[in-house]
């Protein structure tokens, strides 16, 4: 095609926008969805007319952002194939995300009728002249030299911090005045998506040129059914107040200030049962155990922590697994225990006594550090009831988010208040408990209770509920819910 052709035909589709619509369904095969057309025709209309606007796209996971940059993406290319250039693409990590984005954006031309792609040093696809570049913008990630002259875009923007955006990716599209485009979800207002999303606001502000594209589950299902029959079904698993509902499905900014178990999430974790210090029978009973040292000395118990109040404890929590073939499955605490200091020997003595009193069918036990030698023994005396537990910071995290989920769908349900004080302290533990999303992909969580006088250990055995919630809905979800807690299960 000549340059003057060229020409010709990007003024054409300066006039005419919906030339992406014949795209997408005549030459991609791939036809774009309603919600998804208003997002292509700003960024292409901004590189076809030169404007150089800085767009941000907020979409509920799933609902075809990737698609809609990898047709793009496509567009772009065989415009300037001819007249050359490079779209650069950044993501939080090489593999496996700017990998993921080079993979989709193939897979639209192999099903097209464009002439194929042409890989280039593992990081490059090119179309004639024209190259689409993919970069890791992870801190140490070394990306100084390239210049971005046909697009500039950042996937999961709100995993990329702000600074090496800044400095790194911003300036290489100085000199060509380019369009750049920040793709992602919601999560909380320090990120740098966020941020982008509330400085658009301004300029649009100003010229009433639209930047910011929001797109929430609702707007996706109302086209799509299937998804909206999904998301509910998430609802439905994790409730309505999860910070991964609110955030990657409601588009809602979270932060922590609030706490980890806000009032409303306190409110749903309450049950109308009664105390039990035996089982009922005919029901099901399990036993989490968060695992705490020996003391070095004579004491133990409650003088043990009088002397040393930031000494951590073993607890136990009793659940009732409350099982339904219509519902999720319920945990509903039965009773608790405490033991401060106590040798791991009669530890292991009284967690046998408590398995044969309840009939437990399951006991989940923190194996982290000193609690290895106690679930070993455990294990020779109770065979595969017992599930050991590790805490690292990825599957605390993971551990996190599950318990949370269970929470806030009313599956995770305490005994009436009857004056019973570790009761009262494992709901200090909850209203104490805080949380910090990590920067980075992810949205790794570091959560527990600041105060070291406060504790956590009915909270932690509380937690491990998350564990025997994927061991209870197996074979169709456990395997893979244990997995995704701990990889060293």
């Amino acid at each position: 095609m000549s340059l003057s052709r060229e020409k010709r035909l990007r003024d054409t589709l300066i006039r005419d926008l919906t030339t992406i619509e014949r795209f997408s369904g005549r030459v991609l095969r791939r036809p774009l969805r309603r919600y998804q057309l208003p997002i292509a025709r700003a960024i292409i209309d901004s590189v076809l007319q030169g404007r150089g606007l800085t767009l941000a796209v907020m979409m509920s996971r799933q609902a075809g952002k990737n698609e809609i940059a990898a047709q793009v993406e496509a567009f772009l290319l065989n415009l300037f194939r001819r007249r050359g250039g490079d779209l650069v693409k950044a993501a939080p990590t090489f593999r496996p995300q700017a990998l993921n984005s080079l993979a989709r954006l193939a897979a639209v031309y192999h099903s097209s009728r464009l002439p194929p792609l042409r890989r280039e040093g593992g990081y490059i696809l090119r179309a004639g002249r024209a190259r689409a570049v993919f970069l890791s913008a992870a801190p140490g990630a070394n990306v100084v030299g390239t210049t971005a002259s046909i697009l500039l875009e950042a996937d999961e923007a709100q995993d990329i911090a702000e600074q090496k955006w800044t400095k790194d990716f911003r300036p290489m599209g100085a000199s060509t005045n380019v369009t750049t485009v920040l793709w992602g979800t919601a999560w909380t207002s320090r990120t740098l998506l966020a941020q982008t999303i509330r400085a658009l606001r301004w300029a649009e502000g100003r010229d009433q040129v639209r930047r910011v594209f929001i797109v929430p589950w609702q707007q996706v299902a109302a086209e799509v059914p299937a998804y909206g029959r999904y998301v509910q079904n998430e609802i439905e698993r994790l409730g309505r107040h999860h910070p991964l509902i609110r955030t990657q499905y409601d588009l809602e900014e979270i932060d922590g200030e609030a706490g980890m178990f806000p009032p409303y999430t306190r409110a749903l974790m309450q049950g109308t049962h009664s105390r039990q210090r035996a089982p009922t029978a005919g029901r099901e009973y399990a036993i989490l155990v968060d695992v705490a040292g020996e003391a070095e000395g004579r004491l133990e118990g409650e003088q043990l922590r009088e002397e040393c109040p930031r000494k951590d404890s073993t607890a136990a929590t009793i659940v009732e697994i409350s099982r339904s073939a219509l519902e999720l499955p319920r945990f509903l605490v039965m009773d608790r225990y405490y033991w401060t200091g106590t040798p791991h020997h009669q530890l292991y003595g009284a967690l046998l006594h408590l398995a044969e009193l309840w009939s437990a069918t399951r006991l989940v036990v923190d194996a982290t550090g000193v609690g290895a030698g106690l679930v070993s023994f455990l294990r020779q005396a109770l065979g595969e009831r017992v599930t050991p537990f590790t805490f690292t910071l990825a599957s605390k995290s993971a551990l996190g988010w599950r318990f949370l989920g269970i929470c806030n769908s009313g599956r995770f349900l305490d005994y009436r208040d009857d004056g019973d004080p570790l009761r009262a302290q494992f709901w200090r533990e909850a209203e104490a408990a805080d949380y910090q999303v990590l920067a980075g992909p992810g949205q790794a969580m570091r959560w527990g209770v600041a105060d070291p006088t406060v504790h956590d250990d009915l909270l932690m055995s509380a937690a491990l509920c998350a564990v025997l919630d994927g061991e209870v809905r197996a074979p169709y979800a456990g395997s893979q819910i244990i997995e995704a807690i701990d990889p060293l299960q």
